[in-house]
């Protein structure tokens, strides 16, 4: 089992909208893709209740069987699309992936 774990921060304003009302969009799309890509084993998308300096925005974790099917979900078409609205709201991005 894989465990991926990405944090962002968002831009105070993006796109036309908040960074609270992209927060809200972004789990949404995230949280979509799972009816969409069946590699997806879990999906949990979380927004920050506290804000401080040290804080992040939005946390998705999931889980996927493998490296493998995590490059799958990563290059599927659904996924792309959400990427690529991401990368217009988002000031930072970390990410951690993991097996246990």
């Amino acid at each position: 089992m894989l465990k991926h774990i990405v944090m962002w921060k968002l831009k105070e304003h993006a796109e036309g909208r908040t960074k609270a009302e992209n927060a809200k969009m972004m789990k949404e799309m995230l949280e979509g893709l799972k009816g969409k890509i069946t590699e997806i084993e879990h999906i949990e998308v979380g927004m920050n209740l506290i804000p401080s300096e040290a804080a992040f925005d939005v946390v998705l974790y999931s889980k996927f069987k493998d490296e493998k099917a995590l490059i799958t979900y990563q290059k599927h078409p659904e996924h792309v699309k959400v990427a690529q609205i991401v990368g217009k709201i988002k000031e930072e991005r970390f990410v951690v992936d993991y097996v246990i």
